[in-house]
């Protein structure tokens, strides 16, 4: 079995790429934190992972924690599955990190 790869937010031309795994039909809509793997865990109230509703629900926690206008902020992998990509434009990792309060 192959080891599974630790995921990182990175830069990304013109801004950055997270790494994020979803959670429907939560008590309530969060972040819950960095997993072992790198991966951004997001509990969210809608339902099921991979419907629009929890796609619009997890675009605008990001842009209300990140400070950042919603449309800035897309998913560019994993539309329809819980793990997913989710791109925002005009913010550095690092700021990411800092915003989110995950960084070192």
């Amino acid at each position: 079995m192959m080891p599974r790869r630790k995921f990182e937010i990175t830069d990304a031309r013109g801004g950055t790429a997270i790494p994020v795994r979803v959670v429907t039909q939560a008590d309530k809509t969060e972040l819950a934190g960095i997993q072992d793997d790198g991966v951004l865990k997001v509990r969210l109230k809608a339902s099921p992972a991979g419907s629009q509703a929890a796609n619009d629900e997890l675009v605008q926690l990001l842009a209300a924690e990140l400070s950042v206008e919603a449309d800035t902020v897309e998913i560019v992998a994993g539309e329809n599955t819980r793990e997913k990509i989710v791109s925002v434009e005009g913010i550095s990792a690092a700021e990411v990190e800092a915003r989110l309060g995950i960084g070192d």
